[in-house]
């Protein structure tokens, strides 16, 4: 069947089908077809997210492409097998038996005679829905979800079933345990991904290995280090993180993009050091940061406004600066923005994962946030000189009042009047970090009723929950999810929001 093609902001485009077989189908048919320009086919339980970067490969193009291709022989290969122990004692085991009208043994010889495929990745990095031809039962979610399921709990939802890779809330029925290493956080490799086959094995005795998956840059539980480094932190202030331009081309794993929340800001500050762009550096929400240089260095702050000084000296923003060794950089509480960026020249070093020193704290990714007494070592970035003069004039962030632009979004059909986003002025609540903001605002009205399956998201996605109030979702999103989205916020808007601080007003306007 042809699938339906709804607009996903700028760079992407969402393709809808019928049913779980018509997905796996037509993402196996995509993959097989895939050109340059495509970033990320992110498969769900009705539709395939297709992430393109448009300077290479249009939207138009791409639609043409989702048609063209949907038709298209492809044979299909079943993905690799993976075997998972598990043992069968899990909190609402009997529970859903009987809802089921089976006994206990029965639940369990049914489970684990199934072959099971994993359909799509999401919610958290490693965990898969898998479905069955041998299962045909739908288990209803918990009315009422757990604060905290434990890592390896295997549960039911829907017609699904899955295996929670690490300890997060969660609203499935949980009906066993597995030891299996599902998600190796140090490499970002999770053992199962799109397409593979997964069978359950009662009580096996060791644990399933992750050894044998590709290799990669090992990553310390802690970033601190008992050497002397190139930097050494003395105060974090609120919070503050390695971030980079984010990981690419993963989302099908289920892992989000993450990087800085305003990449233009930590784009700046690596030129104006001479680094390339991509470059890490240090994310500072709200100021506070007190870091002492253990060498010279140079550096650059850009981003949220406030006052710097080196050593006692005050310097501005938007500028680079020497840093003497042995001197104190203190980024004071912030009075203008709420994001700050710290470039040292060379970079921030520092295993990576993924392709990204970049810290994701939703799905424990990267290195944690920074603590007093870290040492950080400097990377090789620089690719340039220092520029001579700054690169242009620069103002703090407007973060009073802010106009942010929005592309359409897959969803704005499920609302009365699309009008209404727009004709609001929303408020910036006190719900804001990395993973969303959320707005206050009257209610957005809905004239379609019912849950949407879970389908692919990105950051800037404009969701709108059960009681109307949009949530722009952040670097650090899951990369799928289940509330409709009316909107997305554009690559520059994105910036600009991560700028907003709790009160900070907020109109929309239509992007052109």
């Amino acid at each position: 069947m042809t699938p339906r093609t709804l607009p996903f902001g700028e760079r992407a485009v969402l393709a809808e089908v019928d049913a779980l077989a018509d997905v796996l189908a037509l993402h196996a048919r995509l993959t097989a077809s895939r050109p340059a320009g495509v970033i990320d086919l992110v498969p769900a339980a009705r539709t395939v997210l297709v992430v393109v970067d448009p300077t290479v490969l249009s939207l138009s193009a791409t639609r043409a492409w989702i048609a063209d291709g949907a038709d298209a022989a492809v044979e299909v290969h079943p993905g690799a097998s993976v075997v998972l122990p598990i043992t069968y004692d899990g909190e609402d085991l009997a529970a859903v038996a009987s809802e089921l009208g089976m006994s206990v043994h029965a639940l369990i010889a049914r489970h684990a005679a199934a072959e099971w495929t994993v359909a799509f990745t999401g919610f958290a990095p490693g965990f898969g829905y898998l479905v069955s031809p041998d299962w045909p039962v739908h288990v209803p979610r918990r009315a009422t979800p757990r604060a905290r399921v434990p890592a390896g709990s295997v549960g039911l939802a829907g017609e699904f079933t899955g295996a929670y890779p690490r300890a997060t809330p969660g609203g499935w029925q949980l009906i066993g345990m597995t030891r299996a290493a599902l998600f190796d956080p140090a490499a970002g490799l999770a053992v199962l991904a799109p397409g593979m086959r997964v069978r359950f094995t009662p009580a096996s005795p060791a644990p399933l290995s992750v050894a044998a998956l590709p290799a990669s840059d090992p990553l310390p539980a802690d970033s601190s280090s008992a050497d002397r480094g190139d930097v050494r932190v003395v105060a974090t202030g609120a919070l503050a993180t390695i971030q980079d331009q984010g990981r690419s081309g993963h989302l099908a794993e289920g892992i989000a993009r993450s990087g800085a929340a305003d990449r233009a800001a930590l784009r700046t500050a690596n030129r104006l050091v001479g680094n390339d762009e991509a470059a890490a550096g240090i994310e500072i929400t709200m100021g506070g940061l007190r870091v002492r240089a253990r060498r010279h260095l140079w550096i650059a702050i850009t981003g949220a406004w406030g006052p710097i000084r080196i050593d006692g000296r005050e310097v501005s923003a938007y500028g680079a600066h020497p840093w003497p060794a042995d001197t104190e950089l203190h980024i004071d509480a912030f009075t203008r923005g709420a994001r700050g960026y710290l470039a040292v020249r060379g970079g921030i070093g520092g295993p990576q994962v993924a392709g990204s020193r970049a810290t994701d704290r939703l799905a424990g990714l990267g290195p944690r946030p920074l603590a007093d007494g870290d040492e950080l070592r400097l990377d090789d970035a620089a690719i340039a000189d220092i520029p001579s003069l700054a690169l242009q004039p620069w103002g703090p962030p407007e973060d009073a009042v802010i106009t942010v632009e929005l592309a359409p979004g897959p969803r704005a059909d499920w609302f009365g009047s699309a009008t209404a986003l727009f004709d609001t002025v929303w408020t910036v609540s006190t719900a804001a970090d990395r993973a969303g903001i959320r707005l206050e605002g009257p209610p957005l009205e809905r004239i379609r009723a019912g849950e949407i399956p879970s389908e692919g998201m990105l950051p800037g996605a404009v969701q709108v929950p059960h009681d109307g109030r949009p949530v722009i979702l952040g670097p650090d999103a899951p990369v799928t999810g289940g509330y409709p989205v009316i909107a997305v916020a554009t690559d520059r808007a994105r910036d600009l929001l991560a700028q907003a601080r709790p009160g900070t007003r907020v109109r929309f306007r239509h992007a052109h």
